[in-house]
């Protein structure tokens, strides 16, 4: 748009340069001519033609705009247009993160935000630490909620197993300790007698001395007979934790000897060898394997030393007092 004014400026620069230099009006006259708010205007009575600072005045009046001052302002003004134009976008709105070049430095980066990252690392990692403390693999019996009493033999792993093995009808019911040689002495009579305080199944638990925990499933109370007469249902079990974990052996229908109960000794099973057989002082006890259950030796060995007997029966109260 302005290219013609622009040569026209060019042009004049010369012939100004080659002239000799003007007087003070002339200085004047170009200095007013130079103003950017300066419009054409007619040549006035006081500026004749045949002089320099008319021809000048003359000239300028039809480009009041163009000066070499202007030119240069305008110029840079062109140059400068790329790199506003650059950070115009980056102050934009409407720019968008990619845009935006990477910074490494981590000066960068928040102190909240890094102090918040790091309490919550070190807050994860003792979470986990703790959960790593409590998830232990054996608990003590006083975390077994259904156990009233404690037990020298039961673990939650051991709990969780026997609860599951168990009847339906005791389902959810609370375990009661009903006898125990370390409370209530070594007697197999005494272990009768406190099998009457609860009806219905419990459960005979019974370790040697090498670590071995085993039993089975008996039908409460226990009623003791004259002779060899064999009790209990298909429901009878006997189980061990000598191989690593617990291991459950149940009727194999062969026969129907589950258990005997006399008042000088309590057998598992039958054909061949008793599962489990107990002695009147509950000091010492066989295993063997037999039909009835298709079970190996339950204790470390046949013939054993005891170390403790259970007796547990189940009830739905919460208030029953041994």
């Amino acid at each position: 748009m302005y290219g013609w004014k622009e040569r026209v400026a060019d042009k004049l620069s010369r012939i100004l340069s080659d002239s000799p230099p003007p007087s003070s009006s002339s200085a004047a006259a170009v200095e007013l001519s130079s103003d950017p708010d300066h419009s054409a205007r007619p040549l006035s009575k006081e500026e004749p033609h045949g002089t320099g600072k008319s021809l000048t005045s003359y000239i300028y009046s039809f480009v009041p705009n163009v000066s070499l001052d202007g030119y240069k302002s305008n110029k840079r003004r062109h140059d400068l247009r790329p790199f506003r134009s650059l950070s115009n976008k980056w102050r934009s709105k409407t720019s968008s993160p990619k845009d935006k070049p990477l910074e490494c430095d981590p000066e960068h980066i928040p102190p909240c935000d890094s102090a918040e990252i790091m309490g919550k690392s070190e807050e994860e990692r003792n979470m986990r630490a703790s959960v790593k403390k409590t998830s232990t693999p054996h608990l003590p019996v006083d975390y077994v909620s259904n156990l009233m009493d404690k037990s020298s033999f039961i673990s939650s792993d051991l709990y969780d197993f026997l609860q599951s093995s168990l009847p339906n009808i005791v389902t959810g019911c609370q375990w009661v300790l009903l006898y125990s040689t370390l409370r209530d002495g070594i007697s197999l009579r005494t272990l009768l007698r406190k099998s009457v305080d609860l009806p219905g199944p419990c459960l005979l638990i019974v370790g040697d001395m090498q670590g071995a925990i085993f039993g089975g499933l008996l039908e409460g109370p226990l009623k003791p007979t004259a002779k060899r007469k064999y009790q209990g249902t298909h429901q009878t079990f006997v189980f061990t934790t000598i191989y690593g974990q617990p291991r459950l052996f149940r009727a194999t229908g062969a026969n129907r000897y589950y258990y005997l109960c006399l008042n000088d000794f309590l057998a598992f099973g039958g054909g061949g060898n008793f599962a489990l057989c107990l002695d009147e002082d509950l000091l010492q006890g066989t295993s063997g394997p037999c039909d009835t259950f298709g079970n190996l030796c339950l204790a470390h060995s046949p013939e054993f030393e005891l170390k403790n007997v259970e007796l547990w029966g189940f009830t739905h109260s919460s208030k029953y007092v041994t």
